[in-house]
């Protein structure tokens, strides 16, 4: 299954559309505007929260938290390394690692080996725009979160 996430570029605070295949909406994403630290929440078309985010504050190296209500659901940290960009999650879902390119712009789910799904940013866009493919389409919510998590830890941390 693929998703396309487009993130809005003139915006005051985080807004990402999520679309699958045929073009046709599937979650909103939208962060809050007054807070210590990114809080963004993943929603269905009917505006029920799905997932939020929360960047935790004081790290030397990005972290965020996905919550699902106000249970704890997955952390998601960014390694030091020097050419390749490394995290890895902690979940409930399972542990996973994810390896960047070199230019940050294609990302590897996998646990244990298996991957489970694949990130693409898109070359020369006005916004940023990826293409998630997922292996279990169940998990497609979980993995937009983790998506727009690791879209935080690359860009918006080295922007600070």
């Amino acid at each position: 299954m693929n998703l396309y996430i487009k993130q809005k570029i003139f915006s005051l605070r985080d807004k990402y559309n999520v679309y699958d295949e045929l073009g046709d909406p599937v979650y909103a994403v939208e962060g809050e505007l007054f807070t210590w630290g990114a809080k963004i929440h993943l929603c269905d078309l009917m505006g029920n929260e799905l997932y939020y985010i929360q960047q935790k504050l004081f790290k030397f190296l990005p972290e965020y938290e996905i919550y699902t209500g106000n249970q704890f659901c997955a952390r998601i940290k960014k390694e030091f390394t020097f050419f390749t960009p490394r995290l890895n999650v902690q979940s409930s879902y399972g542990d996973f690692e994810i390896t960047g390119s070199f230019m940050e712009m294609d990302f590897i789910i996998q646990r244990n080996g298996q991957v489970f799904g694949e990130i693409h940013k898109k070359w020369l866009s006005w916004a940023d725009t990826y293409c998630l493919t997922v292996t279990n389409p169940e998990d497609a919510a979980f993995f937009t979160s983790l998506v727009i998590a690791i879209d935080n830890c690359m860009h918006n941390e080295s922007n600070k």
